[in-house]
């Protein structure tokens, strides 16, 4: 519900900002495309290409904070509950339930860490949105206002493809080998070091098999949504 206010706000903003630059921006005035783009998209309105991207990163930043929050609150969660376990287990097995949290700390700090950076980029746009269309509802210089907007577009296009940057690097393959890494060293730590072989196979096998969840249900819409607008979506 909130992303769906923010969205509707963006596109009222950039609606109104467009009804009073007008339509006085000729073909030759408008804004340029990126390399990649499709011809199509450099004959569109900037106010419009302008208003698609700030709405596709607003729901882009809605999935990632529900994935954010979602595996963040759950492993802290984890966390938690494993040394909350402590007083109640055999003390020699209490190592087992201290490194199952200290792996649950490590997933959360991943989190805080690393963010997806459309968790930044798409307040960020809406707050840049904000402060154009004041400007422009106070611009007396038609001709500048529309000027103005080009810098905007293009600072709203390299938000876009950072957060599509962004979304690839959380799937790639060093991704995958570090969390594999990490947690056969945690039952190795457990395995080797304390003798526990089966609670170390737990460990290792729980904790990859998170973390692989965690990667494989990233929100991946920035891509999506980039490949869309260089083929002309708005």
């Amino acid at each position: 519900m909130a992303s769906t206010l923010v969205v509707t706000r963006t596109i009222v903003l950039l609606a109104t900002s467009g009804a009073i630059l007008g339509s006085r921006a000729s073909a030759q005035d408008r804004c340029p495309i990126p390399e990649a783009a499709s011809p199509a998209l450099g004959r569109l309105d900037p106010t419009r290409r302008l208003a698609w991207i700030a709405a596709h990163l607003s729901r882009s930043e809605e999935n990632a904070r529900l994935w954010t929050f979602g595996w963040g609150g759950g492993i802290a969660a984890a966390g938690v509950g494993s040394l909350a376990a402590v007083p109640f287990v055999a003390s020699e097995s209490r190592v087992d339930w201290y490194t199952g949290a200290v792996s649950a700390g490590v997933g959360v700090a991943a989190f805080v860490i690393a963010p997806p950076a459309v968790l930044h980029d798409a307040p960020a746009l809406r707050e840049e949105i904000a402060r154009f269309q004041s400007a422009a509802a106070a611009a007396t210089n038609a001709a500048a206002a529309d000027a103005d907007v080009c810098p905007l577009l293009a600072s709203a296009e390299a938000r876009l493809a950072r957060d599509a940057r962004d979304e690839q690097r959380q799937g790639r393959w060093y991704v995958h080998l570090g969390n594999l890494l990490f947690n056969a060293g945690l039952g190795l730590f457990l395995g080797l070091g304390y003798h526990h072989l089966g609670a170390g196979v737990v460990n290792a096998v729980a904790g990859a098999a998170v973390g692989e969840a965690i990667i494989f249900t990233r929100s991946t819409a920035a891509i999506d949504d980039l490949g869309a607008y260089l083929g002309g979506a708005p």
